[in-house]
Formats: C-alpha cells, sequence, structure tokens
C-alpha cells in the first residue's frame, strides 16, 4: 500500500527582496492562505498525514495581501475557514515549528507519497538556492512521486541545480507558474518595483513554461510526468485534486 505521508514545504521568509531606485528593499510577504489552505485540505480529506518543513525550521507567516478579505473576493467565512484550518496545523500538525531540511533524511523521503510547495511570494527568498530542498526535490524526482507546486512556489525547482545532481531535474517538463504578466502587474500596482520573475527564470533553465492567465481566469493547472503546477490562487482547488488524484493511483 502507498505511503499515507506528504511533505509540505514551506518559506522561513517574511519577505523577498525588491528591486527599487537602484536598490534591494525588503517587502513584506510570506505563504499565500489560500494556496496552502485550499490544497492542504483536500490532502487531509483524503486521509493523509502531513509534515511541515523549510529551511530553518522557522514559523511560516502569510502573506498580510493573502489574510485579508480583499483575497477571497469578501467572503469572511471562506477566510475564517482557511485562518482556522491554519490554526489547526499549528496545534495538532507541528506547523508553528516545521522540521528543518537537512534533518529529514534519505530513509525517511521513502515514506512520503508526494510533496507541494505552496505559493507567495516568500519562496523567493530561500528556496530557490538551498542544497537541502534540491536533495528532497531530487528524490520525488527520481522516484517520479507527485511533486505539486502553485504559483511562486515552483521557484523551489531551482534547489535542484545547487542539489546533489548540481543540475535543473526539470528541463524539458511543462509547467505553470505565477506568470511575468501578473508579476509585472503587481510591480505596478502594489510594489513599485521590480521582482524576480518566476516564469522567466524556470524558462532560462530550460522548462517548458506554460501560459496559464491566457487560457482561463479561474486557474490553470499543467501536469507532466510526476509535476502538478498551477499558476495563480484561483488554481489551488484543481491541484489540490489532481495531486491527491495522482497519490492515490500510485
Amino acid at each position: 500500500m502507498a505511503a499515507k505521508k506528504v511533505l509540505i514545504v514551506m518559506s522561513d521568509a517574511h519577505s523577498f527582496p525588491l528591486y527599487k531606485d537602484g536598490k534591494t528593499v525588503s517587502q513584506e510577504s510570506g505563504f499565500f492562505l489560500m494556496e496552502l489552505a485550499k490544497p492542504l485540505q483536500k490532502v487531509l480529506d483524503a486521509g493523509y498525514e502531513v509534515t511541515f518543513a523549510s529551511p530553518e525550521g522557522k514559523e511560516p507567516q502569510p502573506d498580510p495581501l493573502s489574510n485579508s478579505l480583499a483575497a477571497y473576493a469578501g467572503n469572511f467565512y471562506k477566510l475564517k475557514q482557511d485562518q482556522q484550518l491554519v490554526e489547526r496545523m499549528k496545534q495538532d500538525n507541528g506547523f508553528a515549528h516545521p522540521r528543518k531540511f537537512a534533518d529529514i533524511s534519505d530513509e525517511e523521503l521513502k515514506s512520503y507519497a508526494g510533496i507541494f510547495i505552496p505559493g507567495g511570494h516568500a519562496p523567493l527568498s530561500d528556496l530557490g538556492d538551498n542544497p537541502e530542498l534540491g536533495r528532497i526535490l531530487s528524490h520525488f524526482h527520481q522516484q517520479q512521486k507527485p511533486t505539486a507546486a502553485l504559483c511562486h512556489g515552483p521557484w523551489a525547482f531551482l534547489s535542484t541545480k545547487v542539489g546533489p545532481q548540481k543540475e535543473f531535474a526539470y528541463k524539458g517538463y511543462k509547467i505553470t507558474a505565477w506568470s511575468d504578466f501578473e508579476e509585472k502587474f503587481m510591480e505596478t500596482a502594489v510594489f513599485r518595483g521590480e521582482v524576480d520573475k518566476v516564469e522567466s527564470k524556470l524558462r532560462e533553465n530550460g522548462a517548458e513554461m506554460q501560459e496559464g492567465i491566457s487560457q482561463s481566469l479561474l486557474g490553470t493547472i499543467t501536469v507532466d510526468r510526476e509535476l502538478i503546477t498551477g499558476d495563480n490562487p484561483m488554481s489551488a482547488n484543481a491541484i489540490g485534486d489532481k495531486f491527491v488524484e495522482m497519490m492515490g493511483a500510485r
């Protein structure tokens, strides 16, 4: 029987680099609440145990933009539901004290059915260049175990370049992520500065980037081999469903 455990990768960062007027400044951020909560709920409903992990085991912080009624189109009930799920994870699943990547052995990795990386801008700070995360992702890649990442989450895939294999594991994979178009909108409307571009960076490293926003404003996911990726918060439910389906099929 397949393992009933899922590893969820979080960032320790509470900000990300913003390039403004020739300087690098810190812009407050974290994980995007909806992008964590919706797939997480589906994983739990399917009977999986979850383990949270991060570079140094610090408590993850929600992106303030995501932890608001505006992000939920005014739906107070949905916002409260997702906030309560995270609070429950703090009580029951060690969310406030994630496992350090380095403390998860290669042997332990064998016990996980899949791995999930939610978005928010925080991954731009500390997931793309972490060799321990590169080691972890290389395990799931080599074993072809379901690997899901949403929005800015696919930035973490760059860590495979500094992992044991020293090369980008997903060269030639079709991937959907937060698009340059969407990021440029945020740069102009919200941040007033430049941000590292997930879509461009993954393309530079050999991924075949799929344009999500032109296909659907309701969220787009792409499946290629073990990889399931989505473009923005609107694809959170779809990515959760597909992730659970692919783990169940193994």
